[in-house]
């Protein structure tokens, strides 16, 4: 059945859900299906929610079914990085839930979210009991390891914070927003992160951000109106990024 809340579509059960076939952890034998519905407990959480915390005990993981929230890690001095945006069909918590180790970073939901909470005993059992389910959780945690990578090749090969911020738009460009307003050639994305959040995700400073970008627009490479941008030459962009 569903329901509504912060105009999000609710799908309490996983069995009926129209998305369950394209998600990665979410497609399971039904026996699989009707046993995770007897150990999950549904929520919608608003946008800022803290899932998790950095070096707080593993409690369980989260499914994400719609909404995305943002990995951050900080260090000891206070600076704060963003290591990735996790998408709908993601498995949160996952590496400290299975090797029973404190979260690697704080999980925030960066818009109203769905997510499905699972504890890390129900977890543990239900992979004991199921243990086909043990390959979806591999592919999981490929899945992360290779976004991390992908991260420490953009943060640690990119010449330039242009360059960076170039990569994290033509990033953004593999999902552009389904409009019919745009005109040929152009890319409408939309950009849910502000300024400082996206510093985090460059490691760089929110100024240095806001130069970058209004020297991109300057030079007619984006156009940005609140949190709809369009990339207007892609190219250009692309000329940018070093291989």
């Amino acid at each position: 059945m569903a329901a509504s809340a912060y105009n999000l579509r609710i799908i309490e059960n996983c069995l009926k859900c129209d998305f369950r076939e394209d998600r990665l952890f979410c497609n399971l034998p039904k026996e699989a299906l009707l046993k995770l519905q007897t150990i999950k407990a549904t929520s919608v959480y608003p946008k800022g929610t803290l899932l998790c915390l950095e070096g707080q005990s593993p409690r369980g993981i989260y499914v994400l079914c719609t909404g995305r929230a943002k990995l951050s890690t900080t260090s000891a001095e206070g600076k704060s990085i963003i290591l990735r945006i996790a998408e709908p069909g993601e498995v949160l918590g996952l590496t400290a839930a299975v090797s029973n180790t404190p979260y690697e970073a704080t999980i925030e939901t960066m818009e109203p979210s769905q997510a499905n909470f699972i504890s890390q005993t129900d977890f543990i059992r239900f992979l004991e009991e199921f243990p086909d389910v043990g390959l979806k959780v591999a592919q999981q945690l490929t899945h992360n390891c290779k976004c991390a990578y992908s991260e420490i090749r953009s943060l640690g090969l990119s010449n330039s914070v242009p360059e960076k911020i170039a990569k994290l738009i033509l990033s953004w460009a593999q999902h552009p927003v389904d409009t019919t307003r745009k005109k040929t050639g152009e890319i409408p994305i939309r950009v849910t992160l502000t300024q400082e959040e996206i510093a985090q995700f460059v490691g760089t400073s929110r100024e240095t951000v806001s130069r970058v970008l209004g020297d991109f627009r300057k030079k007619g490479y984006l156009r940005i109106k609140g949190a709809t941008w369009c990339i207007l030459d892609k190219e250009a962009l692309e000329r940018l990024v070093t291989t």
